[in-house]
């Protein structure tokens, strides 16, 4: 089944944005802040999960001919309620876990929690073009 194949492969990638995420934040922490640094690694990790998607995932259905910076732009916004779903799981859990890996438990329970929402923006409302059913 086509849908069972895309979100097995968006899960992949999800694994793949997860790992930037993880890297960028603590990266940046010690600059920004958890909060903060959080914000910016999650922008890397949808830009990541954004390529990897119109490459892989969706690929008959990424623009053809159209703006890649629609498409860019378009995939940002879709992904708001996964994002918030994301960034909540992420707070609650730097509140109630303790240690050096809260952080990367934190975008771990994140990416669970907004990884539904986000597919079903990025199938049916971003790389939705030329898709025959």
């Amino acid at each position: 089944m086509k849908i069972g194949r895309e979100f097995l492969t968006f899960a992949v990638v999800g694994v793949i944005g997860l790992v930037v995420d993880v890297v960028v934040l603590y990266l940046l922490a010690p600059l920004l802040g958890w909060y903060a640094a959080r914000v910016v690694s999650f922008l890397a990790a949808a830009t990541t999960t954004w390529a990897f998607n119109r490459r892989y995932t969706f690929a008959a259905s990424a623009a053809a001919g159209g703006s890649i910076w629609r498409e860019y732009f378009g995939y940002l916004a879709t992904m708001t309620a996964g994002a918030v779903l994301n960034y909540g799981a992420y707070v609650l859990t730097l509140h109630w876990v303790e240690g050096r890996w809260a952080a990367a438990l934190g975008v771990a329970l994140g990416s669970l929690a907004g990884m539904s929402a986000n597919f079903l923006s990025a199938r049916y409302l971003v790389f939705r073009s030329h898709r025959g059913g």
